[in-house]
């Protein structure tokens, strides 16, 4: 044990180093951006115009996130080897924070169209410094104790969902309340603060992560000791192949939202789109340099390398399942779910939301003021930095818990003119287009008295004439205008106050998403004492297991969309399927996480394991650029039958994978020769 490593284990805080507790708190923050900034982007961009949205079709708005969510999985590959070869974890770390800041920044410039698509370049950019140097960087310091290790990890990934939980609910309150730039402006905010306590504290890991390091390149490579590693260098042929499906796969990856967005498809030939080809020809190339590889080793190897595939194979279909979540689950609960309530259910839900808000943020405060009592007289700014920054979020949960209470519902009437038409397939459509002062009504339709309702903290009363502006979809999104708003802006609606309704609140779509977190931390102790008992399933099994909870969670919501008729665009189902379809993806994703990385470092020998480190990455790209794929399928869908149908496709093909797992695990436990 070197001296730095000494110094670490110095001072606790909970029976840990304090200096965990600096990463705990970098990581918490980080993913407190991405969460809340990922709660937001659907759904901004899928609003109308004048709520803020840009009116996007749900279509290109999926196919954008997923691209997002694909390079994310991408680029940590490349930034873990700049860190292990130039840079060393703790540089790296710093490096990706600075430009993950300066993204979230941009995308809250987010009226202006590049400065969006710059601010996620930065991300997607920063992630890949940032995300696998964490990890690797606690693999380092507890290079030693290994008995530590998976009470660190598990302090650690309560950072990264206590983050998750908070970045979302927070960001996503601000985003959908106040306007989108707050909410993209808060998750800058706190990864700049994150950045900063990190900087001023890292003198506390010594010399730990400051020089590039190869100890951890094995990463628990002490399982193949006894493995056969013969010398197999990329060839030539190996080298052009992975350039020519790097180039490829980015390519599709890119054009798949560009050519949908901005119209340009760099994939299109002579006026025939090449994007199918394009994909099937690089998956083929990639299947082809895989199995290559693989053949050249001894036949235990190959064994082992060939059931890390397998896992890999099905945790696509997993991903692109769960990461709806942001995508076409956020729509469900934007469009079509009824988040209204009212009298006791809006009181009970307003108490929950404060409890499920405070506890946690009590807790981890408290964990601020162990680390503050140990660490103040070294690390002073730092501390005062993470004060801050608590001081902060305390704030807006105030600000939070009285705006719940001190906004009122109203009931309001506004004029729509009605116009029924013949579509292509030549069925009547009856359409409702609100009045503003630059409406000229056509002389066939038919004026309609309408009503709604909103959420202001004005207090209006009876009669009271107001001005709005873009009512979303079902009414319940709008933009409300002050009287001199109202003189300058002519594409306003003239609207009037009918009544007060008392006790009645609207619940964010984002609000939905922190359940995952939630139940993660519910149940997460104990999923940890499953798998140590002499129940704990074999890996194909918990796979299985996973996909099955993850189908059960789709069908709540096929179940509970049925009703919904073919084609609509709004409904007002109960909140309740939403909050099972989480309740059983984050059991199923307690079933899959635990499996992944851990199998790749004990099944793969040291000379192959960045590259199949990288095929598992790529796995995890290909699910989530899948899942949006997948997800901008629901008009079509929805069109053509009904949403109902889309979220049963989510329910049979995780029970056909599970099925195929399960049937494969007396292969797999073969091909595993004897590693558990």
């Amino acid at each position: 044990m070197n001296s730095s490593q000494n110094e670490f284990f110095k001072s606790q805080v909970l029976g840990h180093p304090t200096g965990l507790f600096v990463l705990f708190f970098t990581e918490m923050w980080e993913r407190f951006s991405f969460y809340g900034m990922r709660a937001l982007l659907v759904l901004f961009l899928v609003s109308a115009l004048g709520i803020g949205g840009w009116d996007w079709p749900r279509e290109n708005a999926l196919a954008l996130y997923g691209t997002y969510l694909a390079l994310l999985y991408l680029t940590p590959i490349i930034g873990g080897t700049l860190a292990d070869k130039y840079l060393g974890n703790r540089l790296a770390i710093i490096i990706g924070a600075v430009i993950m800041t300066l993204g979230h920044a941009s995308m809250a410039i987010e009226s202006n169209p590049f400065f969006l698509y710059l601010g996620l370049g930065l991300l997607v950019i920063g992630t890949g410094f940032f995300k696998p140097n964490m990890t690797s960087f606690i693999s380092i310091l507890y290079k030693d104790f290994p008995e530590k290790k998976d009470g660190a990890y598990t302090i650690f990934y309560m950072g990264v969902n206590a983050g998750a939980f908070l970045g979302i609910m927070l960001c996503g309150y601000l985003g959908e309340i106040l306007g989108w730039s707050w909410g993209f402006g808060l998750a800058g905010i706190f990864m700049l603060l994150g950045l900063l306590q990190f900087l001023f504290a890292q003198n506390i890991f010594g010399e730990v992560g400051k020089k590039p390091n190869t100890a951890n390149k094995k990463i628990e490579a002490d399982d193949h000791t006894e493995i056969e590693d013969k010398l197999n260098p990329f060839t030539l042929i190996d080298k052009i192949l992975i350039a020519v499906i790097a180039t490829a796969g980015l390519t599709w990856v890119i054009n798949d939202p560009l050519s949908k967005i901005g119209e340009v498809n760099f994939l299109e030939f002579g006026g025939t789109d090449y994007s199918g080809h394009t994909i099937l020809v690089t998956l083929i190339l990639f299947v082809f340099l895989l199995g290559s590889r693989i053949i050249r080793y001894s036949r235990i190897t190959r064994d082992k390398m060939i059931a890390v595939v397998i896992f890999a194979f099905f945790i696509i279909f997993f991903w692109a399942s769960f990461e709806q979540a942001g995508g076409s689950m956020s729509i469900f609960a934007k469009d079509y779910t009824s988040r209204i309530l009212s009298g006791n259910s809006a009181l009970i839900f307003n108490i929950i939301d404060i409890i499920i808000t405070v506890v946690p943020i009590g807790i981890i405060t408290y964990v601020l003021f162990l680390l503050f009592r140990q660490t103040y007289k070294k690390y002073l700014i730092s501390n005062l930095i993470l004060a801050f920054s608590f001081i902060l979020i305390w704030g807006v949960v105030i600000w939070k818990i009285y705006n719940n209470f001190n906004t009122y519902s109203y009931e309001i009437s506004y004029k729509t003119y009605q116009v029924t038409a013949t579509n292509d397939v030549g069925e009547e459509v009856t359409k409702d287009f609100a009045i503003t002062a630059e409406t000229k009504i056509p002389e066939n339709a038919m004026i309609i008295d309408n009503t709604t309702v909103i959420r202001s903290a004005n207090d209006f009363v009876k009669n009271d004439k107001i001005s709005i502006i873009d009512l979303d979809k079902k009414g319940v999104n709008y933009k409300f205008l002050t009287a001199e708003q109202a003189d300058l802006i002519t594409t306003n609606i003239a609207a009037t106050i009918v009544k007060k309704k008392e006790n009645e609140i609207q619940i964010p779509a984002t609000w939905f998403l922190i359940l995952n977190s939630l139940f993660i931390i519910a149940f997460a102790p104990l999923f940890s004492k499953w798998w140590e008992s002499k129940y704990n399933p074999k890996p194909a099994n918990k796979y299985a297991i996973g996909l099955f909870f993850l189908a059960i969670g789709f069908a709540f919501l096929a179940y509970g969309a049925a009703g919904i008729p073919q084609g609509a665009k709004t409904a007002s189902v109960s909140i309740i399927w939403l909050i099972m379809a989480y309740l059983f993806h984050t059991l199923g994703e307690l079933c899959v996480s635990p499996v992944g990385l851990s199998y790749v470092s004990k099944l793969v020998p040291p000379r192959m394991i960045a590259f199949m480190f990288g095929v598992w990455y790529l796995a995890l790209a290909i699910g989530n650029k899948t899942s949006g794929k997948l997800g901008s399928m629901i008009d079509d869908i929805t069109t053509r039958y009904d949403i109902s149908t889309f979220f049963l496709i989510f329910t049979i093909v995780p029970i056909v994978i599970g099925l195929i797992a399960i049937a494969l695990n007396p292969v797999l436990k073969k091909l595993m020769h004897g590693v558990k």
